[in-house]
């Protein structure tokens, strides 16, 4: 069950928090989708329950989140990663008026290149 977070006396569900965090991170390019899977310790693949690709940890008002994507193959995977590291902190800091202190980009999957139709 979603929680409530109080935020500079604004009241947002950690729903809508994670709905806006997978808006930010697929605005980016080279970022293809939310992970639907993630990679335990060991490197096995996780594939029971379905875990959420968005995690939010509210503490005294500023945020921490960790985003699992999937990205473009060809995609240089730091400049992505990066650039999903500030426009997930741009957007949530403009729309909540938050503090963000860090956001963890999990990259969770490569996506293979679609054949280009001829």
């Amino acid at each position: 069950m979603a929680e409530n977070k109080i935020l500079s006396g604004l009241e947002i569900n950690t729903d809508v928090i994670e709905k806006m965090v997978s808006i930010a991170a697929l605005e980016v390019d080279g970022a293809v989708s939310m992970a639907n899977k993630t990679v335990d310790i060991k490197g096995i693949v996780n594939t029971g329950s379905a875990l959420k690709p968005v995690k939010v940890a509210v503490r005294n008002g500023a945020i921490d989140i960790d985003v699992y994507i999937c990205v473009k193959q060809s995609a240089n995977v730091k400049t992505v990663a990066e650039a999903v590291q500030t426009n997930v902190k741009d957007k949530l800091q403009d729309m909540t008026g938050n503090a963000i202190t860090r956001v963890n980009v999990h990259i969770a999957d490569l996506a293979e290149e679609e054949a280009e139709a001829e």
